[in-house]
């Protein structure tokens, strides 16, 4: 087991039988990252991934998209200081 199962096992035995909108989940996340800025990326990640999770053509993307920003910092490696 993670350490993260911890906090999730703790939310379904709490909360598990609740209903919630992805609004108000959004909101949430909105507020824990006012709250905890270190995590933005975190939880910027999870929200898209959330988002994105039925379609088909994500997988896709994803690649292309990391393949992209491994080029882009390859790509910032290469460039002349001050440019």
């Amino acid at each position: 087991m993670y350490t993260t199962d911890r906090g999730l096992d703790e939310l379904e035995d709490r909360r598990g039988a609740e209903r919630v909108t992805l609004a108000w989940l959004a909101g949430r996340l909105r507020d824990f990252v006012d709250g905890h800025p270190e995590h933005e990326a975190a939880v910027e990640r999870l929200a898209t991934w959330l988002a994105r999770a039925d379609d088909e053509d994500d997988e896709d993307t994803d690649d292309a998209d990391d393949a992209d920003d491994a080029d882009d910092a390859d790509d910032a490696d290469d460039a002349e200081p001050g440019l």
